[in-house]
């Protein structure tokens, strides 16, 4: 990646966090993870960023799409998945959900969420696509 995507993805990520603080501040921990999604596009939206939810993932199997099934919570500039819960505790399943979309879409990042925490900032963690070809 060169340098200016890299800052590009720093200040989106840096964007992301502060619509996301912004939306746990408004309601705190202790709501259902739709509405948080629904306020934190508003959010981003108000910031003049780009977001799409509920993105459908295309699945292919050598070639033979055989699912378009699932669906990235938010996708932001078209570079950064958004994973979004509000659960009591993320498990490992919620991190290799968000490295599979990344895998599948060839996104730079992603970042898990979770909005039930009572420290945000550990309920916010960034994860690289280890795959990614630009």
């Amino acid at each position: 990646m060169s340098r200016s995507f890299d800052e590009q993805l720093n200040t989106l990520s840096y964007q992301i966090r502060g619509a996301a603080m912004e939306v746990y501040n408004h309601f705190g921990p202790g709501l259902l993870e739709s509405v948080y999604e629904k306020a934190l596009v508003a959010e981003l939206q108000l910031r003049n960023i780009k977001v799409q939810s509920q993105v459908p993932i295309k699945v292919e199997y050598k070639g033979i799409i055989i699912s378009n099934d699932m669906r990235l919570d938010l996708l932001v500039e078209d570079m950064v998945i958004l994973e979004l819960k509000s659960v009591t505790e993320l498990s490992s399943v919620n991190y290799k959900q968000l490295r599979t979309y990344l895998k599948l879409t060839n996104k730079p990042l992603g970042w898990l969420i979770n909005f039930n925490e009572d420290d945000f900032a550990k309920g916010m963690i960034k994860v690289p696509n280890r795959y990614f070809k630009p």
